[in-house]
């Protein structure tokens, strides 16, 4: 494995694990969420430099188009929570609550 390889799952790890440890505020959470997906696409725009594939791929940039507007969906989430909580604060959050 090399440093490169090694650098990256580390940094999905290290981004998962805040996902699940510090789960104080929305937008930690949502910065988590944010640094995984940079971090698969770094990984995922590397893989042909590191394979030696001539060909371009289309994979990176799609992902990069999901990952723009799950960042969008989830700042419409925090400003509505916050509006209607008035903090986003993720213990004043309940599901079973309409």
């Amino acid at each position: 494995m090399t440093s490169l390889h090694l650098s990256f799952y580390s940094a999905f790890t290290l981004s998962g694990l805040g996902l699940a440890f510090h789960r104080t505020h929305l937008i930690s959470a949502l910065l988590c969420l944010e640094s995984m997906m940079l971090s698969m696409y770094v990984a995922l725009a590397m893989w042909p430099i590191q394979t030696h594939t001539p060909s371009f791929n289309m994979i990176p940039i799609l992902m990069l188009a999901f990952s723009a507007c799950e960042a969008g969906t989830g700042l419409a989430l925090l400003v509505a929570s916050a509006r209607t909580h008035g903090s986003d604060h993720l213990h004043n959050f309940n599901l079973l609550q309409c």
